[in-house]
């Protein structure tokens, strides 16, 4: 499993369903199922310029809002850690307060998602004396190598479902959670792009190798079929849109740069040899700013009549 990036995957998932997530991940402090609730991604951007140099980029903070008032807002703070010998509770504890600060609350929930092994992490922190404790610190933890793949096959989750092949499976069964997977993000997920993308994250975690695959080919045949597929649509679908959203923008593109080519004449014909500002303004202007210009320096008499605001 060369190249994967297991911050950044489990990011996109967090982002992309974000309440099967918690529900998954963090089922002890999640919204309950009939709650009306909105919930964000606090984007990453607005971190760093909030937080400046102290900004810890983890991997995605939710804001959860109820509808209803019932029960203030709740930051969920989701760290994914592959190993749970490198998990630093510190750093997540000085995270979280850093969000407290930022956003004027003490409802933050601390959840850390430990991908492989079974090593001891932290399950709190606690700063003090052999007299007193000054400083705790807890966090959730969900240990996917350590949860039961079976509890979750048919749940309807996804975040759970994509991560079956995660689980505690018996070798003999690897193939069965493979298509486990494959057939429960079929039923929930409708969105052809969504599909063939968390096909690739289970594809990625269940690292079945040549003999594994041609056993689900063989034993999940139809299933096969029908979700190869729906995702070469899917690549089909987007492949044709991105030639045509490219063709656009070229067509565009090509406008553009030939009222640049021709202001640019008109300006040095009128005004003589332009100065690197100049050169720079135009190079960076835009198709609206270009075309007032163009009919502006018909009757301009300098460069900054030119150059000025239309009314």
């Amino acid at each position: 499993m060369a190249n994967v990036s297991h911050d950044q995957n489990f990011k996109n998932l967090i982002v992309d369903y974000p309440r099967d997530a918690l529900a998954f991940f963090a089922a002890e402090e999640a919204p309950e199922p009939g709650d009306d609730v909105h919930i964000a991604p606090l984007r990453q951007e607005q971190l760093k310029e909030r937080l400046g140099d102290r900004f810890r980029e983890l991997d995605a903070p939710l804001e959860v809002q109820w509808a209803d008032g019932r029960r203030d807002a709740v930051l969920f703070v989701v760290e994914e850690e592959t190993q749970p010998r490198r998990f630093s509770p510190h750093r997540l504890a000085h995270y979280c307060l850093d969000l407290a600060q930022m956003f004027g609350t003490n409802r933050v929930v601390p959840v850390t998602i430990f991908l492989r092994g079974s090593g001891a992490a932290p399950a709190s922190l606690a700063l003090g004396t052999e007299r007193n404790t000054y400083l705790t610190f807890r966090h959730l933890a969900c240990r996917l190598a350590e949860t039961p793949y079976e509890d979750w096959r048919d749940s309807g989750n996804v975040a759970a479902l994509v991560n079956l092949p995660n689980m505690r499976v018996p070798p003999e069964r690897r193939v069965d959670a493979y298509a486990d997977a494959v057939r429960g993000l079929a039923a929930v997920e409708t969105d052809l792009d969504r599909r063939a993308k968390y096909m690739e994250f289970i594809d990625a975690y269940a690292d079945l190798d040549e003999d594994e695959y041609r056993r689900y080919e063989r034993e999940y045949a139809e299933e096969s079929t029908a979700m190869a597929g729906a995702i070469q649509r899917a690549r089909n679908e987007g492949r044709q849109e991105g030639r045509r959203q490219g063709r656009q923008e070229g067509r565009q593109q090509g406008r553009q740069e030939g009222t640049r080519s021709v202001l640019e004449r008109q300006l040095q014909r009128r005004f003589g040899l332009l100065s690197p500002r100049v050169a720079e303004r135009l190079r960076r202007a835009s198709a609206g700013d270009l075309e007032t210009w163009a009919d502006q320096v018909l009757d301009a008499d300098s460069l900054d009549e030119v150059f000025r605001p239309s009314r």
